[in-house]
């Protein structure tokens, strides 16, 4: 009698671990097939608005002309203790640098992504004290994501070179260099061996695909880097679900310093389906779709109070990197060239 007992105690638990894992499979699938058309999704169109005059400024495109050297996009979410301080310090570079080289142009893009803080008025003294042709405020309304709020920076930006990097400032701005000199050097040597002759006149770097990733793994392997246990946690098991899931190639995925250029960035962000913390394995797995050359450069990068990533990030990382899987290896998400 107590074994009938325990055998259905056996099979019914059998049964409800089946039930929930052909639950979880069929919501894996229902999401994915849901988000197939996701890479166009928040297509509400932005609206750059100078607080001077209160007039509408013209939206560009990714798919426009670049008319600027460099973008920095900057997405925010509750951020208005640290954004000040990242902003200053980021302003204060361009503008040496534009005082330098006259030939340098930049903007910088600040995409609120639904903050429900003080965040958009102190984006908008920034475009009213250096004008709304240097610095734009894209307003998403609601939260989307840190990765959603990147690809509307991104598409919404107008220079050669187009660099992400975080509202707390986590690595300074003037690394940006080294991911720029890497470029350059790499598209000259993309379009010196490509099947175009070499020219100085025809040469645009805007139209050589190559992406370059700010990476932190060398403050691991030193111990020089700082972070909470959660953190080193997370990192350490995410490295793992990641070479499982866009392969081999890039050590450091998460950091979120990357700089694209135009063309490179045409093609990734006008793609990408992911817009949370997971965007980056898809930039990623991107890049090797459609063989843009990948860079790996480390970066001067320090912890700064106020993080949004906690323990309760790990479920939605994995539940992305499962759709994500399951969405281009099922062939649901369709990737336009």
């Amino acid at each position: 009698m107590e074994f009938v007992i325990v055998w259905t105690m056996v099979e019914l638990l059998f049964a409800l671990i089946l039930i929930v894992a052909l639950g979880f499979v069929s919501a894996v699938f229902f999401e994915a097939y849901r988000r197939k058309n996701n890479h166009a999704h928040v297509e509400a169109p932005a609206i750059f608005e100078d607080p001077k005059s209160l007039k509408q400024v013209r939206c560009p495109s990714i798919f426009d002309p670049a008319e600027k050297y460099i973008s920095l996009i900057v997405p925010a979410f509750n951020e208005e203790l640290r954004l000040p301080g990242a902003l200053e310090e980021t302003m204060n570079y361009l503008q040496q640098r534009a005082a330098k080289d006259k030939s340098f142009s930049y903007e910088v893009v600040i995409v609120d992504d639904g903050s429900v803080d003080e965040t958009k008025r102190v984006a908008f003294e920034f475009v009213k004290k250096y004008s709304v042709d240097n610095v734009r405020v894209i307003l998403l309304g609601k939260n989307h994501g840190k990765g959603e709020a990147i690809r509307k920076g991104m598409l919404h930006s107008r220079g050669e070179l187009l660099l992400m990097l975080d509202a707390d400032g986590a690595t300074k701005v003037n690394d940006a260099e080294k991911l720029e000199n890497q470029i350059h050097a790499a598209a000259k040597e993309e379009f010196k061996f490509g099947d175009s002759p070499a020219s100085n006149s025809s040469f645009r770097i805007s139209d050589i695909p190559i992406a370059a990733f700010g990476s932190r793994a060398h403050l691991e392997e030193k111990a020089l880097a700082t972070r909470k246990w959660h953190r080193n946690f997370l990192m350490k098991g995410f490295h793992l679900v990641v070479l499982l899931a866009a392969g081999p190639g890039i050590r450091d995925t998460q950091c979120g310093f990357k700089m694209f250029t135009r063309a490179a960035a045409r093609k990734l962000f006008t793609n990408i389906r992911l817009n949370r913390w997971c965007f980056d394995v898809e930039l990623v797995y991107l890049c090797k779709w459609f063989r843009i050359r990948m860079i790996e450069i480390s970066v001067n990068w320090s912890e700064i109070p106020g993080s949004k990533v906690n323990p309760l990030s790990i479920p939605n990382m994995l539940w992305e990197l499962v759709l994500m899987s399951v969405g281009y290896r099922t062939g649901m998400w369709q990737i336009r060239s």
